[in-house]
């Protein structure tokens, strides 16, 4: 780390849990009074950094370093925003009342401006995107609230420090929208890091495509009526313009959806099961028309106020979209459709984000410093240096520290329904419940998908009930997902089922989690119009998509996974992974050495007997 510091070099570095890789790179950094940016994945993780580990390494160290913390727009409270809001009167529930009242209190006394201070904030709460600002919608210079614009503080603050640390998403939407300071300050830096790096290049693709969705529209629409109804009446029929753009939402929703009703989730569609149709074509010119329209009743008031020569950008923008998306996309591009319960989103994403990092590590000599616990599953670190470009930096691999033979055991059930088979869903919720009862709850169930998430967690209950063993259930979606960790550890015999977004990022350490079951092996999910184009240029280029891609992908996710379970040097727990393809096909081995080297069981009864004996290491 400290010589691609002092070389401004790259480096890609994976480092196992428990080697200390945060303070492997911070400590360099500090000592070497180089100006550096941290991007980590969340803003939780920012906040760790940021409030906790900084600060106590420079107190330690004894340097003076100035720190700053940036995020993006919507993590900050706009005045100007929050005061029409309170104006407008118009809220989707009494909670939002009450939420922002209690934002208003806040707002009296904060410095920073940062969401993330009000403690059981929601971050999904409705009230936020009233209160808060986006590209679209800020006003800039011309706000009346500019000065005390906690955006520009926290920008002014940032460009004035020595280390700042930002997020993955923010870092790739300056870059491609230049909005958040980001692409300011990325120039004057020596070193650039970038913490839990497996994350990038999805978090990359989000930013450099471009998305079109209802919910966009209505709240464009929502945001026009509010202008024009407060500070034009009468100049033009702002409800019949906005009632416009709600019903070209709502179009574009129906025609997404198609056949498809009472979604629970979000479904994924290949672009050319709607492109083409006259309905969707239909709904496309009927959003871009209303646009239009919104554009020119804006483009009459634009001197009233400065609002709405911003909504008449956001007018344009959406009319071009539109125009675009009723259009072939271009080459080395892929398209979808994300539909869920009360929204559509169309998508074009590039297929990969080389060309990015490439251009960004021409324009100066800096250090470029990649680190995560998962990275790749051979000494190249394949994986990810392939897919962003850094094929030629030089690589580092660091073991975990613990002791996995002694302290862990995988197993993969011999004798059990294949994942295909319609009984695998209730027969993976079965043996969690047999699992947890026998070690008292402290274990996580992850799913692959999550389609299967109730009916695994309905037989998980149902089997607990049948067997007289009181466990708690907590499922995503109940709660926040920062609520349901909480109350997994505040409840005894818990047992916490989860998708995607609990297979990393989840630190629990000791007793509370010793057991964590894996549905199935994570393959990439074939029907994924992304996945399908990546397969095919890799066809295209005469390469095996299943070898390149598939197990490439099914790996690192189930290091990921794996990696939930032994969390400190005293942890003891149990891997099982609930797909006897791991057993039975040849690619198996292949994934198997991904995993940390725990030992390996055979049969149920060998588990259970290192569960007893776990319980019996517990007690004692």
């Amino acid at each position: 780390m400290a010589r691609a510091i002092v070389r401004r070099e790259p480096l890609v570095a994976e480092a196992g849990t428990g080697v200390g890789k945060t303070f492997a790179y911070l400590v360099p950094l500090l000592l070497s009074g180089r100006r550096a940016l941290v991007s980590t994945a969340t803003k939780s993780l920012q906040d760790q950094l940021f409030l906790r580990d900084l600060p106590r390494l420079r107190d330690t160290l004894g340097k003076p370093v100035k720190l700053a913390l940036l995020k993006g727009r919507t993590s900050y409270l706009c005045l100007h925003r929050m005061a029409q809001a309170r104006e407008s009167g118009s809220f989707p529930d009494r909670q939002s009342i009450r939420a922002l009242a209690r934002i208003e209190t806040w707002a009296a006394a904060t410095r920073s401006g940062d969401l993330a201070e009000i403690d059981g904030l929601d971050d999904r709460s409705p009230v936020i995107p009233l209160v808060t600002s986006t590209r679209d919608n800020c006003l800039g210079q011309e706000c009346p609230r500019w000065r005390d614009c906690h955006v520009v503080k926290a920008r002014r603050e940032a460009m004035a420090a020595d280390l700042v640390v930002v997020n993955h998403h923010l870092f790739f939407a300056d870059l491609s929208l230049r909005d958040s300071g980001v692409a300011e300050l990325l120039p004057s830096v020596d070193a650039a890091v970038f913490d839990e790096a497996h994350q990038l290049v999805e978090t990359g693709l989000q930013f450099l495509g471009q998305q079109l969705g209802s919910s966009q529209l209505l709240d464009y629409a929502r945001d026009l009526l509010a202008a024009g109804q407060s500070l034009a009446r009468g100049l033009a029929d702002w409800p019949r313009v906005a009632g416009a753009l709600e019903l070209a939402a709502r179009d574009l929703r129906l025609a997404s959806a198609g056949p498809l009703r009472e979604l629970r989730g979000v479904v994924k569609l290949r672009w050319d099961e709607r492109a083409g149709q006259a309905a969707f074509q239909q709904a496309l010119e009927s959003l871009a028309q209303a646009a239009d329209a919104a554009q020119d009743a804006l483009v009459a008031v634009e001197g009233a106020a400065p609002e709405f020569g911003r909504l008449a950008e956001r007018g344009e923008l959406l009319a071009r979209r539109a125009r675009a998306f009723a259009a072939p996309p271009a080459l080395e591009r892929v398209r979808w459709i994300d539909v869920g319960p009360r929204d559509a989103r169309l998508i074009e994403s590039p297929l990969h984000i080389r060309d990015l990092f490439t251009e960004q590590r021409a324009l100066a000599p800096r250090a470029w410093i990649f680190t995560s616990a998962t990275l790749g599953s051979d000494d190249r670190l394949s994986w990810f240096t392939e897919a962003a470009a850094l094929e030629d930096a030089p690589t580092l691999r660091v073991d975990s520290p613990f002791d996995y033979p002694a302290h862990a055991r995988t197993w993969v059930p011999r004798h059990f329904p294949k994942p295909a088979e319609p009984s695998h869903p209730a027969a993976v919720g079965a043996l969690a419940a047999r699992l947890a009862g026998r070690l008292g709850g402290r274990t996580f169930v992850l799913t692959t998908t999550l389609r299967v998430l109730p009916v695994i967690a309905q037989a998980l209950q149902d089997a607990a009930a049948a067997a007289a063993e009181p466990l708690s259930v907590w499922v995503q979606g109940q709660h926040p997902k920062r609520t349901l960790l909480q109350r997994f550890l505040d409840t005894p015999r818990s047992v916490l089922v989860g998708s995607a977004s609990f297979w990393e990022g989840i630190d629990v350490p000791g007793e509370a989690l010793q057991c964590v079951l894996i549905d199935k092996l994570p393959f990439p999910p074939p029907g994924d119009p992304l996945v399908q184009a990546r397969s095919q240029a890799l066809q295209a280029e005469g390469r095996d998509p299943f070898d390149a891609y598939y197990l490439a992908e099914a790996a690192i996710a189930l290091k990921q996974g794996a990696g939930r379970l032994i969390r400190s040097e005293d942890d003891l727990g149990l891997l099982v992974i609930a797909d006897p393809r791991l057993r039975q096909m040849p690619y198996g081995r292949r994934l198997r050495a991904a995993l940390p080297p725990m030992g390996a069981l055979d049969t149920e009864d060998d588990a259970m007997a290192w569960l007893d004996e776990i319980v019996s290491r517990r007690s004692g």
